[in-house]
């Protein structure tokens, strides 16, 4: 089916053949430059595949195929070359596809700035005419950048800021007092998408109201209405490149790396360099000759060609599993770790034998372990998980090892109650600084040095007469508090009531037992008087 774009207009004398460009020599500009240099002498085929998703794109926001359209429609006019839009022969929603099955099946010219399909369609006998857009060699978002630069924060209507300094230690400051126009950020988001589909970088995630694009050493989040309320991008860059050798490691923690260390988690708040120490690591193994893979969403790890990168957003949990388990790398960098299927994937490749990095926020070191609770039965995270590094500002703040050992938790004092437990230990000094162990139905994560329980310090609570009145208050309607006994060493208050009154106490008070173990920030043991 045909219909065409300008009805009337004559033909050009001039090179006689039909051309149909792709959609990047469409946005790029390149079609257009043609018709302009008299390259193309009768007509200009359009796929309505291409046309849709140009049309799709402007509903959500980006208009820049759609100007560029309009500027190849007005000089086709002037020129006098026929714009003919054209159904492909064979459905599909692929807009190269598209182009390409109707330049082979009609005997067309193709117009292309894609260097892969040009050199598909040359490869199946389809003439081409390929090239780029004239623009500069830097990208125009460049301008806003430093050397100290670590993201620029474009958004319509507001002046250009960004984040200058290093992780930890950074300013957000307005890079001009002018706030930046919709047609000023639209050129921008156009010449990022020209540079990514040319083969300068690539398009990592493409959603309805956002892309995540990968450019060199830049990454590019781009949000649209109406999923943002205007439109907005976000540019990072790394700012430092650093080996392990820079953060000044002890000896003993290099040796872990290279002969113990297979379930390591790297941990810390946004922005605090992680990604950044994670690279360390793998160039690190990557001069012992191991195998380094990774899983990423973006792909934005800078590693030698060695390191082989998938993309977690362009395959399932899946894939990503079988592919790591049946090629099994030394190493596999997980680079972020959010959802339960990724805890998943991480706990599943380590139990199988590979060696695991994974990159995950928390704000302290132990907050990264608790991220696997109620995800990994507790005897098997130190199976999974045996060194944990948290980054602060840049440096390495704290290395912590996980073990298994059978005891009675601290703080407990009764030998019956001798359970598994997973000591969380600092790797200088080799002190158990956390305990982990499940009691009853629910999981404890006791610290055993430093620990203050503000609310009871601060009503004065030393000793178990003056938190009885306390725990009078949830149990005393149910036995005489003056045949009651608590004992509290700072850490666990045991309260002892006579066994007839065991069973209504734990049937009516237990949910109210808990919520005071959480307000007051220790444990309420409640026994039979013997």
């Amino acid at each position: 089916m045909k219909r065409s774009i300008n009805d009337g207009v004559s033909e050009s004398e001039g090179p006689a053949f039909d051309a149909v460009p792709d959609i990047t020599s469409i946005r790029s500009g390149l079609a257009a430059d043609l018709i302009c240099g008299g390259k193309i002498g009768r007509r200009i085929i359009l796929s309505n595949v291409v046309v849709d998703v140009i049309r799709r794109d402007s509903k959500r926001g980006d208009i820049t195929g759609l100007d560029e359209l309009e500027k190849l429609r007005a000089v086709a006019t002037q020129t006098g070359i026929e714009i003919v839009l054209m159904e492909a022969a064979r459905k599909t929603d692929d807009p190269d596809e598209s182009v390409l099955k109707m330049a082979h099946d009609g005997g067309y010219t193709l117009i292309a700035s894609n260097e892969n399909l040009a050199k598909l369609a040359e490869s199946i006998g389809v003439r081409v005419i390929k090239g780029k857009s004239k623009r500069p060699v830097e990208p125009i978002f460049q301008k806003y950048f430093t050397k100290d630069t670590m993201s620029v924060h474009l958004k319509e209507g507001i002046p250009p800021r960004a984040k200058i300094g290093r992780p930890g230690k950074w300013q957000l400051m307005e890079v001009s007092r002018e706030p930046i126009t919709k047609f000023e950020l639209e050129k921008v988001v156009q010449d990022i998408l020209e540079r990514a589909e040319s083969g300068e970088g690539f398009l990592e995630i493409k959603r309805e109201g956002s892309s995540i694009i990968m450019l060199k050493d830049s990454r590019i989040i781009i949000t649209f209405p109406p999923f943002s309320e205007r439109l907005e991008l976000t540019i990072t860059r790394k700012v430092a490149v650093l080996e392990i050798e820079d953060y000044g490691l002890p000896s003993t923690l290099l040796t872990r790396f290279t002969d113990r260390a297979e379930g390591v988690l790297i941990a810390g708040a946004p922005g605090m360099g992680k990604t950044t120490f994670a690279m360390a690591l793998a160039k690190f193994y990557l001069r012992q000759n191991k195998i380094i893979k990774t899983i990423e969403s973006p792909r934005d790890l800078s590693l030698p060609p060695t390191a082989t990168q998938y993309s977690k957003a362009r395959s399932s949990s899946e894939e990503l599993h079988d592919v790591l388990l049946l090629s099994r790398p030394d190493y596999t960098f997980f680079d972020e770790m959010r959802d339960t299927d990724d805890f998943k994937i991480f706990t599943d490749l380590r139990l199988a034998g590979v060696g695991m990095v994974g990159v995950i926020h928390a704000t302290t070191p132990i907050d990264s372990i608790q991220r696997f609770l109620g995800r990994v039965e507790l005897g098997v995270i130190p199976s999974v998980i045996d060194t944990v590094v948290f980054i602060n500002k840049g440096t390495v703040e704290r290395v912590y090892e996980l073990a298994t050992t059978v005891k009675v938790p601290h703080g407990l004092t009764e030998s019956d109650l001798t359970r598994p437990v997973v000591q969380v230990k600092n790797s200088e000094n080799g002190e158990v600084e956390y305990e982990i162990y499940v009691f009853g139905e629910r999981t404890f994560v006791v610290p055993i040095k430093h620990r203050v329980h503000e609310r009871s310090d601060q009503a004065g609570l030393t000793g178990g007469d003056k938190i009885k009145p306390l725990i009078g208050r949830v149990i005393s309607k149910y036995v005489d508090m003056n045949e009651v006994e608590v004992a509290y060493n700072g850490q666990v208050a045991e309260v002892y009531v006579p066994n007839e009154s065991m069973a209504i106490i734990m049937r009516r008070t237990h949910k109210k037992i808990q919520r005071m173990e959480d307000k007051l920030g220790f444990r309420i043991n409640i026994r039979p008087k013997r």
